[in-house]
């Protein structure tokens, strides 16, 4: 299994900004996307921006230009940086990342696997 850890989350003021961060860990042949989405209360799961492993990243038309996508990949690391934050922007923000693992039985197989989640929370 491959498990990801998020960290960077926060309660921040309007106009403020948070550096999420996001490993992967386990037994990981390679990673194709990572992506960050995030769940309001009451409101369903919505994708703010991915990465694939070639660099290229795709963003939610509600954070363009206020947040950025990045990756580390020697270290199997995600970033989101938030600027601009809007009280909006509050909700559990969870880490995505998609590839191939090393199996003891089929050599390796495709995972999909989420982080727990960290609350980002914008308030004056």
């Amino acid at each position: 299994q491959v498990q990801l850890v998020e960290s960077g989350g926060g309660l921040v003021q309007p106009g403020g900004s948070l550096r999420l961060s996001c490993v992967a860990s386990g037994r990981i042949r390679s990673i194709n996307t990572m992506g960050w989405y995030r769940q309001a209360a009451g409101k369903q799961r919505e994708l703010v921006a991915s990465i694939i492993s070639d660099g290229n990243t795709n963003y939610a038309d509600f954070v363009k230009g206020r947040f950025t996508i990045s990756r580390d990949n020697a270290k199997n690391t995600v970033f989101l940086q938030l600027n601009s934050l809007k009280p909006e922007d509050t909700a559990v923000y969870y880490c995505n990342a998609v590839g191939v693992q090393f199996t003891l039985k089929t050599w390796t197989s495709d995972f999909n696997s989420w982080g727990q989640g960290t609350q980002v929370t914008v308030s004056s």
